[in-house]
């Protein structure tokens, strides 16, 4: 299908449908829980019965507490219901990355994202990878289906769009991005309010686990490779929770002369998987996301991540090794970022 019948597939599945389950991929970060409140509310403003739901004890991270979605109805259980609805995945490139499995039992399956390695897991999907974020996608879709873009919406557009084009630094900042951002901003998104719950609103224990992470990090293949890692026992000792990790990545890959950087994390919980893989890059030759897509994993060509239960020094050697090979092979770097 073209880009534009998927787009009248997944409007068509909007207005013939009442009643849906909105939800984003574990571990959400700022596009995935913008767009999850700007999706539910924008199905509410049609008159639509919406839920919004990740399931799973994990915590939301503390810095998108100004969303105030639990008060706007995100429930953390599955719906006794779920069969019966239609559940709109927003910014989740693969069925294994929603919050339970379940999940998938929905009626109609719609997946809205713009990762370039989506697996097209839903009935209908609106893929598109060369948007900033799945909010900015998600724009096109309400002016599809006649949503108003109020304060609220714009609000949580935003997030996603400012925390995905990394505060507008990062390659995929696009002209058509800048628009929408002054489009959200004239219908009321308040860039200070997000400014300061995303960026200037940090948890201590977070300061302290990121001081463990820059401690710990070590460089690579002359200084182009850096590599940290946390360990379980790190969270629970400085009084950490699991998304108390987001952002520490994009300190070691600020540091000079890097090309790819990677966070190795043990979840503070018991289970499988036993690490977590962040990985980064600074420069348009290396794709990490070919690098995860190598251990089951995904992401974007500068952002991208994947679970093992090997050792931090053999996932450290895997890492290295990946980029010198895909290094070697690849044009002068490009810095993108």
């Amino acid at each position: 299908m073209t880009q534009a019948a998927d787009m009248q597939a997944v409007a068509e599945a909007i207005r013939t449908h009442e009643r849906f389950l909105v939800t984003s991929h574990e571990n959400p970060d700022g596009d995935a829980l913008g767009s999850l409140l700007a999706m539910h509310l924008a199905l509410q403003q049609l008159g639509k019965d919406s839920v919004m739901v990740l399931a799973g004890p994990a915590p939301l991270p503390g810095e998108y507490r100004f969303l105030e979605l639990p008060a706007r109805g995100l429930v953390r259980d599955v719906p006794g219901d779920h069969a019966g609805r239609v559940l709109v995945a927003v910014d989740c490139a693969q069925a294994a990355r929603l919050t339970d499995p379940a999940l998938l039992e929905a009626t109609l399956v719609v997946d809205i994202d713009h990762h370039h390695d989506n697996t097209r897991f839903g009935d209908v999907n609106l893929v598109v990878a060369d948007v900033s974020s799945t909010g900015e996608l998600l724009a096109e879709v309400f002016r599809e289906v006649g949503v108003a873009l109020t304060p609220p919406i714009a609000e949580a557009l935003y997030t996603a769009l400012v925390t995905d084009t990394g505060r507008f630094q990062y390659s995929n900042t696009s002209p058509k991005a800048l628009r929408l951002a002054a489009d959200l901003v004239e219908a009321g998104a308040d860039v200070r309010r997000v400014f300061q719950g995303v960026y200037e609103s940090v948890q201590f224990a977070k300061l302290k686990l990121l001081a463990r992470a820059l401690e710990r990090a070590e460089t690579y293949a002359d200084g182009r490779v850096i590599v940290s890692y946390l360990l379980r026992g790190d969270f629970a000792e400085v009084g950490a929770v699991e998304p108390y990790s987001e952002g520490i990545i994009d300190y070691l890959r600020s540091v000079e002369g890097v090309e790819l950087a990677a966070l190795i994390r043990e979840p503070p919980r018991d289970g499988s998987p036993a690490r977590k893989v962040s990985v980064r890059s600074s420069v348009a030759s290396i794709d990490v996301s070919a690098i995860a897509r190598k251990s089951g994993g995904g992401g974007h060509p500068q952002a991208a991540g994947f679970s093992s239960d090997l050792p931090i020094e053999e996932i450290t050697a895997f890492v290295v090794d990946e980029f010198l090979a895909a290094a070697g092979a690849a044009p002068a770097a490009v810095p993108v970022a």
